[in-house]
């Protein structure tokens, strides 16, 4: 398997500039053991040029959105553009926050895709389904309809990261079983076999998210087709390096 095991940050709309400090002094002095691992922090855009600026090299960083076209009249919003002017490398697009509270269509994720993808950013795209729909037993039907807004719209996957976060574990402290994470995950594999390659199936990281912490992560790393994770409450605590870490299961 070469799938590089991938972990994100999310540490969403939360932070000050002292609290900022200490994350950052956090990852900075925390014993990364995992070395075949890729790891990316995502503060608000507010803090993104000090946390690159003063982060250990070897933690990329990312935005945790961007617009879906070039810059221009659209106050409020920062373009991919921008983002590569700042030397910012990853984007988190299609978050289940922004697709309920901001009506975030698949469509316009997918175009959002597109767009930061031929800017030059990397994008680590968020799919999930509510906890209404997977007792309606939906789960596969959303993501796959979810996925398949962003391959309509892209032909090179290389520069994508899945994240399947289910939304009704993000924040609540409900995790997916290793067993329902690995399901998705193996039937979203499959999706991407049949509906897009082998190839892309196959090299394609799918992560998981959803309160993830120090003491799920080996059981869920442990999973042949979860291939890291996006971290939300979590990251901003120092057993964000515990979950960096899990990444040694996969070559155990």
């Amino acid at each position: 398997m070469g799938r590089k095991f991938f972990v994100g940050g999310n540490w969403k709309c939360n932070g000050t500039t002292d609290q900022v400090d200490k994350i950052v002094k956090v990852l900075n002095d925390g014993k990364i053991t995992a070395t075949n691992v890729e790891v990316v922090v995502s503060p608000p855009y507010v803090f993104l040029p000090t946390v690159k600026a003063s982060l250990r090299p070897e933690i990329q960083v990312a935005a945790q959105n961007c617009w879906v076209k070039k810059g221009g009249a659209f106050t409020g919003e920062v373009s991919a553009e921008m983002l590569v002017n700042l030397g910012i490398p990853w984007v988190i697009l299609g978050h289940s926050e922004r697709r309920a509270l901001l009506g975030e269509s698949n469509e316009f994720v997918g175009d959002k895709v597109a767009y930061a993808l031929a800017q030059g950013l990397k994008v680590i795209a968020c799919v999930g389904e509510t906890l209404e729909q997977r007792e309606a037993g939906s789960t596969m039907d959303v993501v796959a309809a979810q996925t398949k807004a962003i391959a309509d719209k892209i032909t090179d996957w290389s520069n994508v990261v899945i994240a399947y976060e289910p939304v009704w574990a993000i924040g609540t402290g409900k995790v997916a079983t290793p067993a329902q994470a690995q399901e998705v995950h193996a039937n979203l594999r499959d999706w991407l076999k049949t509906k897009v390659s082998p190839e892309v199936a196959e090299t394609t990281r799918i992560i998981y998210g959803g309160s993830v912490t120090g003491a799920s992560a080996n059981e869920l790393a442990a999973q042949p087709d979860v291939d890291g994770f996006l971290v939300g409450g979590a990251s901003l605590k120092p057993e964000f390096i515990d979950i960096i870490n899990a990444a040694s299961v996969k070559s155990a």
